[in-house]
């Protein structure tokens, strides 16, 4: 791989198995969880943890923090990692797009000389949210009960429609019925098992060992797949489930599930890396953060890579792999539809944003979106993967990263939605 200094490379990356509600992550804290691949990424490469001069994390929750008054997520888990204390830390959220934008502002970091070593991602843990009780500071309670709220009912955010509605909608007004995402659902789990089977996923994932009682007695088990994964779904058993919150066709089965996870990546110039040995996983190429109207979420990652190839002077043909997070299954396909269209791509970004709560979709290229799809996660996605949120984004990352080393080299695209329709892109190389 050809090197130069303005280059930002990864040279460590490592997640967690992506665990399922209330699954066997489900009593793992949140600092605890961080600090797993966070020490497992400085390991994997073995680098003096000294050298890490930032960490950048996403965390998308603080009910969950044992302090959630200012809990200082990545503070806590880069202290229990081993990171040294005179090393900063910045924790913040984007939601979903955390674990991506995180690469993104260390790459600027990294870009401008403030610093040259930084370790990036993002923990989520839905198994640890607790029930809140809000009102009770002020009002007082000296007779009779009170009312417990559950943060993850309805999903989504309290003063905007529940992300699940907005995403079933735009889905329909691109053309992406219910059956096509019940089937793209079902090949994501086909996807999944067959690569896990080969071992594909090894290459990113740190198996963790968990205590569970068995009896009276307690047993450590080995967690080596992402619990969200079904071996046995069927189309059948997908067609059956009713869509949720009243929108049009978004089900439990083709979106993912409310799942525990992390992700790190070490992120550093080429010639930092060079001059320490170190092997190159992948070259950033360019990356973006974007922003559209709160119910847009499933068409930021199709803007968002618009936006990124443009600016990189890279077409969609040059590109060998796309990854797209799966908060739906719709969104990958909503974004391979925009990028289908003639002319999407072409256009001022600004003429595209103008007209894209009802973009022209005669437009549309049957045979180019066939031709992305034959791309698009092609080791399964988020439905069968899982998606812990703030990691998400750094899991694409990685994928992609390995899915090209596999293949021998070559460019991806990686692209993600969340927080009220923010999305992020980055191309890379192997």
């Amino acid at each position: 791989m050809e090197t130069n200094r303005k280059e930002i490379v990864a040279v460590s990356a490592v997640r967690t198995p992506f665990g399922k509600f209330g699954g066997l992550m489900k009593d793992i804290d949140i600092y605890d969880l961080g600090s797993i691949v966070m020490r497992e990424s400085i390991s994997q490469i073995g680098i003096d943890p000294e050298l890490i001069d930032e960490v950048w994390w996403g965390c998308g929750d603080t009910t969950n923090c044992k302090d959630p008054f200012t809990p200082i997520v990545a503070r806590q888990s880069m202290l229990k990692a081993g990171i040294p204390a005179t090393k900063t830390s910045i924790t913040f959220d984007k939601a979903c797009v955390s674990g991506m934008s995180a690469a993104y502002y260390a790459m600027g970091r990294i870009s401008i000389g403030e610093v040259r070593i930084v370790l990036t991602g993002g923990a989520t843990s839905f198994s640890t949210v607790p029930f809140l009780a809000r009102d009770l500071r002020w009002n007082g309670n000296r007779i009779g009960g009170f009312s417990l709220e559950d943060p993850l009912l309805p999903l989504g955010y309290k003063d905007y429609a529940p992300v699940a509605s907005d995403g079933g909608e735009v889905a329909v007004c691109y053309g992406v019925n219910r059956e096509e995402q019940d089937e793209f659902a079902l090949s994501s789990h086909l996807k999944y098992g067959k690569a896990h089977n080969k071992g594909f996923f090894k290459n990113e994932m740190k198996p963790i060992g968990i205590k569970i009682k068995v009896g009276r007695n307690e047993e450590l088990k080995m967690l080596e797949i992402d619990e969200q994964y079904r071996s046995n779904i069927t189309y059948e058993d997908l067609k059956k489930l009713k869509p949720i919150f009243g929108n049009p066709t978004i089900t439990a089965g083709n979106a993912p599930g409310l799942n525990d996870g992390a992700a790190a990546q070490i992120l550093m110039d080429s010639l930092t890396a060079e001059q320490m040995g170190f092997e190159l996983l992948y070259s950033i190429l360019d990356m973006t953060s974007i922003a559209v109207q709160p119910n847009l979420l499933s068409v930021a990652p199709a803007l968002a890579i618009k936006k990124c190839l443009n600016r990189s002077n890279i077409t969609l043909d040059e590109i060998d792999i796309i990854e797209v997070n799966e908060a739906f299954a719709s969104v990958p396909l909503v974004t391979c539809k925009l990028l289908s269209c003639k002319g999407f791509m072409e256009e001022e970004y600004s003429d595209t944003i103008r007209k894209i709560n009802s973009y022209p979709l005669d437009k549309f290229d049957e045979n180019k979106y066939q031709e992305l799809k034959s791309k698009l996660n092609v080791n399964g996605g988020a439905v069968s993967v899982g998606h812990a949120n703030t990691a998400s984004g750094a899991r694409l990352m990685m994928t992609a990263a390995n899915e090209l080393k596999r293949r021998g080299g070559g460019k991806a695209v990686c692209a993600i939605c969340g927080g009220l329709a923010q999305g992020d892109a980055c191309v890379i190389r192997v």
